[in-house]
């Protein structure tokens, strides 16, 4: 097999989180963005190590499982979801046997309790990063997700099946106005231009909406018509915040250089398992605030007895974690890298009466050796790629006897699992939580237990 060559073949396998395989006479191709029993038409991009890999050039006949009806519009183009078109409960029979065909092959002897759905198929998330650009070069103004497989194509996702209309209509009306004054999007290898992203986060439970629009500083530009705007929406929720942020990064991502308040406040309040949390825009919260109410019950049921004990939550976020535990415990001590969420856990703390939380701004990895308490118990909720190899040395030198770890990334879970049981942990139960449906990812809560003194 060799780069450019285009093969057809079935798609078999399927590991973690969407990535098909299909065995020829001449090897096996790995491709991602399928789905198992497809007939995929492919050309060979990329071959590394004896791995030979593809990307779909179209797909010649779906597969049985896609019987879902009214997919999204933008399915296909947009990068966002890839199991739109299967029934919800096969997304979860396929997240569900993928995960568990992970933790098998690092571990043996444990419960594995299955996968919970998300109470909400559709609508579910609370937080949307809309991209600036165009959907070819040189086009008109595009704003939504990049396309699928592309750093600079970007489609205009204005009838998104996985979020409230709000952020539509918000989106619509922002990409009309600077489409009618003509501004154009910061173009990223030339480092020109003004729009960058808009931030939409929209409360669940309490319906509180914080738009903001996150520009470079290379323009001076009234946003008065554009707050006004917005506020004139007829909208399920209440816009609670606008805010206009600088970044001048190079890099892609959204970062605050500074952020100015052209409305109302820069927060807004989400309820979780009846505490109630003040969420900045930066700050880490869960995607799906009535999943997260699913994760955090299967959570405080793997921690279970607290009652006098000092709890570690690292990688703490806005504290959801901490404080739904906090009730019973002696004391939860929860550590957290970015500052202003660090701020609104210690805030949101104290509005719930919870007096035996402390929240410490820093990165777990030099924090975790200044820690005065010693641990009881620690719950682990880690970014997608998991812990630092040396901060995960150091959380197993405390040598508690339980340990729950809560994973957005099963892989990077999967490669924690080996250090953790060479080091003396035993896995004894494993649950899914699916966060995020229409799309290949999921959550997984692990108990470990710890066998050796």
């Amino acid at each position: 097999m060799k780069k450019g060559e285009i093969y057809e073949g079935i798609i078999g396998r399927f590991d973690f989180p969407d990535k098909g395989y299909i065995e020829l006479p001449e090897g096996k191709i790995g491709i991602k963005h399928t789905l198992p029993g497809q007939k995929v038409r492919v050309m060979i991009n990329k071959k590394r190590g004896g791995k030979v890999e593809g990307r779909v050039l179209e797909v010649l006949e779906p597969s049985k499982l896609e019987t879902a009806e009214n997919p999204c519009p933008h399915f296909g183009i947009c990068g966002g979801c890839t199991y739109q078109t299967l029934p919800y409960e096969e997304q979860l029979k396929i997240k569900e046997k993928q995960v568990k065909d992970l933790i098998d092959s690092v571990c043996e002897d444990y419960v594995f309790e299955g996968i919970k759905g998300s109470p909400i198929e559709d609508g579910y998330r609370n937080k949307m990063e809309f991209s600036f650009g165009d959907e070819f070069k040189d086009g008109p103004l595009a704003l939504g997700m990049h396309k699928r497989g592309s750093f600079y194509d970007v489609v205009t996702t204005g009838n998104c099946q996985i979020v409230n209309s709000d952020f539509t209509d918000i989106l619509k009306a922002v990409k009309g106005y600077f489409e009618e004054k003509g501004t154009g999007f910061y173009k990223k290898m030339q480092h020109t231009g003004y729009l960058r992203h808009l931030l939409v986060r929209r409360a669940i439970k309490t319906g509180e909406i914080l738009i903001d629009l996150v520009t470079t500083s290379q323009e001076e530009m009234d946003l008065q018509p554009l707050t006004d705007l917005l506020l004139g929406l007829s909208l399920n929720g209440t816009i609670v915040g606008i805010l206009h942020t600088f970044n001048d990064s190079l890099a892609d991502v959204v970062k605050n250089d500074r952020t100015d308040i052209l409305y109302g406040q820069d927060f807004f309040f989400e309820e979780l398992l009846g505490l109630k949390f003040k969420i900045s825009p930066f700050s880490f919260f869960q995607t799906n605030s009535l999943g997260a109410e699913v994760l955090y019950e299967t959570t405080r049921g793997y921690v279970g007895e607290t009652k006098d004990k000092v709890v570690f939550d690292l990688y703490s976020g806005t504290g959801t974690i901490a404080q739904i535990l906090a009730p019973v415990a002696k004391k939860v001590v929860g550590v957290e890298i970015v500052e202003e969420a660090v701020e609104a856990a210690r805030e949101n703390a104290k509005r719930n009466g919870l007096e035996n939380c402390e929240f410490i701004a820093g990165d777990v990895l030099k924090i975790i050796d200044e820690l005065q308490d010693k641990p009881d118990l620690i719950v682990l909720d880690p970014p997608r790629d998991g812990i630092h190899p040396k901060a995960l040395g150091k959380i197993i030198d405390f040598g508690v006897d339980k340990l729950v770890y809560v994973s957005c990334k099963p892989t990077s879970l999967v490669r924690d699992l080996v250090v953790l049981q060479e080091r003396g942990y035993k896995v004894e139960k494993v649950c899914c939580v699916d966060m995020f449906p229409s799309t290949a990812n999921t959550e997984c809560c692990v108990l470990l237990q710890r066998v050796v003194n």
